[in-house]
C-alpha cells in the first residue's frame, strides 16, 4: 500500500502518469466513437422498422439509447486531462524541490509536458460534443419521421 507521507508514490506518478493519462483517454474516445458508430448504423435502417414502435416514448428511448454515455465522456474527458496536467505540475515541484536548484527551463519543460494532457482531453472532449449534439437532432429528426408516418397509417392530421 502507497503511504502517502513518503514520496515513492511521487516516484510511481512521475513514471506512469503519462501512459494512464493517455490510456483513460484513449479508452474514452474508443468507446465514445464506438458508440456513434453504432448509433449512426442504428439510425440508418430504424426507418425500416417503425412498425416495431406503437408508442413514442418507447422510439424516443430507443434512439436514446447510449447518448448519456457519449455526453458524459464529452463532459469529462477534459477533467481527465486535467487531472494529468494537475499530477504533472506536482511532479514538475517535486523535481525541482529534489534538485535543489530553480531553472527556469526545467519548470518550463515541466509544465509544457504537464499541459499536453489538458490538451488530449480537450481533443477526446470537443468531437464528442459534436457527435452527442448531432446524434440528438438525428433522435428530433426522426421522432418527426416517425409521427409523420403513423399519421400517414391512420389518416389523421395534426
Amino acid at each position: 500500500m502507497l503511504n502517502f507521507n513518503s514520496v515513492a508514490w511521487l516516484e510511481l506518478v512521475k513514471l506512469h502518469l503519462d501512459a494512464a493519462i493517455f490510456l483513460v483517454l484513449g479508452l474514452m474516445s474508443v468507446v465514445m466513437l464506438t458508440l456513434v458508430i453504432e448509433r449512426w448504423l442504428y439510425y440508418w435502417f430504424i426507418p425500416r422498422r417503425w412498425q416495431r414502435f406503437q408508442r413514442l416514448d418507447v422510439l424516443d428511448c430507443a434512439l436514446t439509447d447510449h447518448l448519456t454515455t457519449v455526453a458524459s465522456i464529452g463532459a469529462n474527458a477534459p477533467y481527465v486531462g486535467l487531472l494529468g496536467t494537475v499530477l504533472g505540475i506536482m511532479v514538475t515541484f517535486y523535481d525541482i524541490g529534489q534538485s535543489g536548484r530553480i531553472e527556469a527551463h526545467a519548470i518550463m519543460l515541466g509544465l509544457a509536458l504537464a499541459l499536453k494532457a489538458t490538451a488530449l482531453g480537450l481533443v477526446v472532449a470537443m468531437p464528442s460534443l459534436w457527435f452527442y449534439n448531432s446524434l440528438l437532432r438525428k433522435v428530433e429528426v426522426l421522432k418527426v419521421l416517425w409521427l409523420n408516418q403513423r399519421e400517414k397509417e391512420t389518416g389523421q392530421d395534426r
